[in-house]
């Protein structure tokens, strides 16, 4: 089966690397700074996911320069806070398990087996649900929380190939994206059963619900923008289509609950979206088939996963230049660190 982590890298690696040079030309592109010009405000471990080389690339934001890498099971894609902050769980799809590490220290904590084709993950906002996509096999599992372990719940059937969650703010539903049938699915947390789905856009891959849960955005990958659908009622409405740029995938909050990031990962960029207004505001450079992003404590910076380049890159928000450039291993993925700026 052709999933959105294998095909899009087939069709897309080759569109993305033919965007590099003229990127490189751009003013906006800018040349990497020497280490002496750039100060992060990021100072716990950076964590970035390498998917096709089973493994945790830890960096050393001082420094920025890799210190080691953690062995994970197969195919490491995303990963999530635990709700006391011990913990970032990296879910390994391949190898149906969550590997547990320590987020101030970069020590693996446990590893827990069992847990089926951990694509995506989240946790509910009332901390009591732990909810899983597995990609690979077109079901979500929704399981109890007890603060430390656990149990599933229930086990749903969904559209083909479920890839990106989101939880809105009551605990009530979950979000999922289907991108192999181009669908959004909504469903009932506490009767963990399907509440409707709507057909989308091309290869829906990221989800992201604004404040008073009315508003649901989905990025699509196989096009060119983010759509946005109104959830209040019984049944969703697509209500728009916030124009980005070619492969739309990854979402996250920019930290000053007005702007949202996109990553447009055929384009080569960034776009930053007001979420009052629901329109692009700003855009940013970043080689390589952006993926998943982080943002540094006060906005000065993302952090970004260069997906066909094995780097990490980084970004000045007020100069909209790449400032840095780290490598890492192959496919890099989720990125995350404990010094963010709030989600």
């Amino acid at each position: 089966m052709a999933s959105l982590r294998f095909l899009v890298a087939g069709l897309t690696v080759f569109s993305g690397l033919l965007c590099l040079p003229a990127l490189a030309q751009s003013p906006q592109a800018g040349v990497p700074a020497p280490a002496a010009a750039v100060t992060s405000q990021i100072t716990t471990p950076v964590l970035v996911l390498n998917s096709l080389d089973d493994s945790v690339s830890v960096i050393n934001p001082l420094t920025w320069t890799e210190t080691r890498r953690i062995d994970t099971g197969k195919q490491p894609h995303h990963l999530y806070l635990t709700p006391d902050e011990k913990s970032v769980i990296v879910a390994n799809a391949l190898s149906d398990s969550l590997t547990f590490i320590d987020p101030k220290t970069a020590e693996v904590q446990r590893t827990v087996q069992g847990v089926i084709d951990p694509y995506h993950l989240r946790f509910s906002p009332d901390m009591k649900w732990f909810v899983t996509a597995a990609n690979r096999l077109n079901h979500i599992d929704i399981y109890h929380w007890n603060g430390k372990d656990m149990v599933l719940a229930k086990r749903v059937s969904t559209g083909k190939t479920p890839s990106h969650l989101w939880i809105d703010s009551t605990s009530r539903t979950v979000y999922s994206t289907m991108q192999d049938s181009d669908e959004l699915v909504a469903i009932d947390l506490a009767k963990q059963t399907l509440k409707w789905r709507i057909k989308t856009g091309p290869t829906p891959a990221d989800v992201f619900g604004l404040a008073g849960d009315k508003l649901v955005l989905v990025a699509l990958t196989g096009g060119d923008g983010v759509e946005v659908y109104d959830v209040s009622g019984n049944e969703p409405k697509r209500v728009k289509l916030i124009k980005t740029a070619a492969g739309a995938h990854a979402f996250r909050a920019f930290g000053d609950k007005r702007h949202l990031l996109v990553s447009n990962r055929v384009a080569n960029s960034i776009s930053m979206i007001d979420m009052q207004t629901l329109e692009v505001v700003n855009s940013f450079p970043a080689p390589g088939g952006p993926d998943c992003m982080d943002v540094s404590p006060g906005g000065k910076e993302i952090l970004v996963t260069s997906r066909w380049i094995r780097k990490l890159t980084i970004i000045d928000v007020a100069s909209r230049k790449v400032v840095r450039q780290v490598n890492v291993g192959k496919s890099p993925h989720g990125v995350w660190t404990l010094d963010h700026a709030p989600r």
